[in-house]
């Protein structure tokens, strides 16, 4: 019996093929990857993206936050901030982890966010918060690349003070 093997597309014609215009999808100087926005929304994430068999994906593992206010007492919720300070915190040490592999933030296409629900908050989730910190690293002039993304809201992390843990998938063209 043969094996079929089928390889993935590569798609360089995007906005004929996907019947996207250009507010719906956008392709990074590098020409490497397809980013198809939301339809009819601004908000800052993708609906979907698509990498040509010629790209390396790069997974990262997830990142927590470092310590933020180190006058805190050690190991308090205090010293490693609100959900806005830990998703600063956390995407500075992403955008570092990607810079020692030759990447950007620019270079990321899936991103995986898991949120604790904030005491502050009743117990839920403070999305705002983290979408006020995701705001300053994606979608911006300097950045504009947006990539596809889930949050979900835990029960728990590593530590019983992180509120944000965050996982990046990255392409190397």
């Amino acid at each position: 019996m043969k094996k079929l093997f089928l390889a993935p597309l590569l798609l360089s014609a995007v906005f004929a093929t996907t019947g996207c215009n250009d507010a719906e999808a956008t392709s990074p100087a590098k020409e490497t990857v397809i980013r198809h926005g939301l339809i009819g929304s601004d908000f800052p994430i993708l609906r979907a993206s698509e990498v040509p068999a010629t790209s390396t994906i790069v997974f990262l593992s997830g990142s927590v936050p470092g310590v933020s206010n180190p006058d805190a007492p050690k190991g308090s919720m205090e010293a490693y901030g609100d959900t806005e300070m830990q998703t600063v915190s956390v995407l500075n040490r992403i955008e570092e982890n990607l810079k020692s592999l030759d990447l950007t933030m620019g270079d990321v296409m899936k991103m995986q966010v898991f949120l604790v629900g904030d005491p502050a908050m009743e117990g839920k989730m403070d999305f705002a918060g983290f979408m006020r910190g995701y705001k300053q690293f994606f979608g911006t002039d300097e950045q504009p690349n947006l990539p596809s993304r889930s949050a979900f809201q835990v029960a728990g992390l590593a530590n019983p003070n992180y509120l944000v843990e965050i996982e990046v998938t990255a392409v190397r063209p």
